[in-house]
């Protein structure tokens, strides 16, 4: 070898690796997707063939879940509606009568799940909670929240929660509303959070506003038509939807966490330095065909 180039390998051998650049917000792979079970997504059929599913939360509210399950299964929900719309608050559905009774095995007032027994979040979001000492998201996708005492899900956008009158009252399952607009936190640890909609969030966000107290529709408006709500697993295999959500529990999530942080230039120009935990809902999307 000419003494040159021996030279300029042993420099290329002896000089220190170019560090590898780090992991994107785009950078997701393959197995950084998690199918969720058939039997924790619960598919609500509306009107016009219009679906809402909505992912369930059994780690967080087992009980009220169970409930849940036992609804769907007796067709509780089937020729209900969705009677309240209140804006930037909540739409909810049920029974809007209240005299429907509750299929057997459902339990009345489950437990006061509002909190969990401990914070499981794997990601750390950067600016403090202000309803909290620190929220990040669990390994599976879900947004929680801690005081250092107890763990929460956090009243998000498109989070569903459970309708309850006042304590000792901790609601069914029977009546359950989904967040339509910012983030009501100060719901959080005061009522049972069980799942999230995954899709079809648009037919409950764009439906008319109640005109009664608090969006409850008047006489003289028409409750949304529920037609049919079933667990994903009870439905036929050929015609069940599936999804799944991105993983928490690992680099190229964090950096997705801090892209939503700091969104980067030419649009933005100025980073925010943080973002709320409601604006990082970890990403789900229909699993791709079996």
């Amino acid at each position: 070898m000419h003494f040159v180039t021996l030279i300029a390998a042993l420099l290329q051998a002896a000089a220190p690796a170019t560090p590898a650049a780090p992991p994107t917000p785009a950078d997701a792979i393959d197995s950084d997707w998690r199918m969720i079970p058939d039997d924790e997504l619960l598919v609500m059929t509306l009107a016009a063939d219009k679906r809402v599913v909505i992912r369930l939360a059994p780690r967080y509210a087992p009980v009220h879940v169970d409930n849940l399950r036992k609804l769907a299964r007796a067709h509780w929900w089937d020729g209900t509606s969705v009677y309240r719309v209140q804006d930037n608050y909540v739409a909810q559905w049920g029974d809007v009568t209240e005299k429907k009774p509750l299929p057997a095995g459902v339990v009345a007032n489950p437990p006061a799940e509002y909190l969990t027994g401990r914070y499981d979040a794997v990601t750390q979001m950067t600016r403090r909670d202000p309803y909290a000492t620190k929220s990040g998201h669990s390994a599976d996708g879900w947004p929680v929240a801690s005081n250092g005492k107890g763990a929460w899900l956090t009243h998000c956008y498109a989070m569903v929660g459970v309708g309850r009158d006042m304590a000792p009252s901790t609601g069914s399952g029977a009546e359950l509303y989904a967040v339509i607009g910012h983030g009501p936190r100060h719901l959080d640890r005061n009522i049972a959070l069980v799942g999230r909609v995954v899709e079809g969030m648009e037919y409950l966000s764009s439906l008319p506003r109640g005109t009664g107290n608090m969006g409850f529709y008047a006489p003289d408006q028409t409750p949304t038509p529920i037609v049919s709500v079933r667990l994903a697993s009870d439905i036929p295999a050929t015609e069940r939807p599936h999804f799944e959500v991105r993983a928490a529990d690992n680099a190229r999530y964090v950096a997705w966490v801090k892209g939503r942080e700091n969104r980067e230039p030419p649009f933005f120009e100025v980073p925010a330095g943080g973002a709320d935990i409601c604006n990082a809902m970890p990403p789900v999307r229909r699993a791709p065909a079996r």
